[in-house]
Parts: C-alpha cells; sequence; structure tokens
C-alpha cells in the first residue's frame, strides 16, 4: 500500500472515529437513553464520581449540539477523502490536522477555564489517535 492510499485510508478512521462520538452525544438529549454520554461527560470530568447528570433540559441541549457537530465532523472529514482527496491530497491532510488543532487548543483551554483540565489529557489522546499518521507530510 502506497503513502497516498494509506493517508487516505486513515482519513476513513479518523472520520468514523470523530463521527461516532455523535450518536453517543446524540442519545444524551433523552433521559432514558444518556446512560452512554453521562457517563463519557464523567469520564472527561475525571475522577469518575457520578456528580455530572444529564438531568438539566440545558445539557440535554447541549448535548445535541455537541453530538450533532462531531457527526457532522466526522461526515465533512469523510466526503474530504472520497471527493476531494484524490485532487488535493496535501491540501485535504493539512486541512483536517489543522481542523483537529484548532479544536484541541479551544476544547483544552475551555476544559481548563471551566475548571476541568483532566479533560485535556483525554484531549491529547485523542488528538494523537484522530491524527496518526496524518502529522506528517505526504
Amino acid at each position: 500500500m502506497n503513502k497516498l492510499h494509506f493517508y487516505k485510508s486513515y482519513l476513513k478512521f479518523t472520520a468514523v472515529f470523530i463521527g461516532l462520538f455523535g450518536p453517543v452525544f446524540f442519545f444524551g438529549t433523552m433521559l432514558k437513553t444518556s446512560e452512554p454520554a453521562r457517563l463519557s461527560l464523567d469520564i472527561l470530568c475525571w475522577p469518575v464520581d457520578g456528580v455530572q447528570t444529564y438531568l438539566e433540559p440545558t445539557t440535554r441541549f447541549l448535548s445535541a449540539l455537541t453530538g450533532g457537530f462531531l457527526f457532522g465532523w466526522g461526515v465533512c472529514i469523510w466526503c474530504l477523502q472520497k471527493w476531494v482527496y484524490d485532487h488535493a491530497p496535501e491540501e485535504v491532510r493539512k486541512s483536517v490536522v489543522t481542523g483537529l488543532a484548532a479544536w484541541f487548543l479551544l476544547d483544552s483551554a475551555g476544559s481548563f477555564t471551566s475548571g476541568n483540565a483532566s479533560n485535556i489529557l483525554f484531549n491529547i489522546i485523542v488528538l494523537l489517535i484522530s491524527v496518526g499518521p496524518l502529522w506528517k507530510k505526504i
């Protein structure tokens, strides 16, 4: 497998990895199905202590927004690898890595300022998994 094909395959992985968070948070919008989203939030606000709940309608609404953005971002990356990558592989790679870096910086800064600095460690893990080999120029 050549490098271009490998990177295109990794973009598929990145798209699915990011996009799968979408349904988790979408189901957080309904109390009956909110446990996976609530547990995710509890883990991200380490330590796992059950303090985070999905009882407030505003939390469930924010979960809807988060789920939609994550699913849409995953679909966007999928479409880039499907319809644009063959024409501009380096530009697609740079766009995805830049988007991930922008997410990382703002999410981590917000985690810190909101008193949830432990989420920065999880962000580093997600960033490393999402970027994978894409950090390196084709």
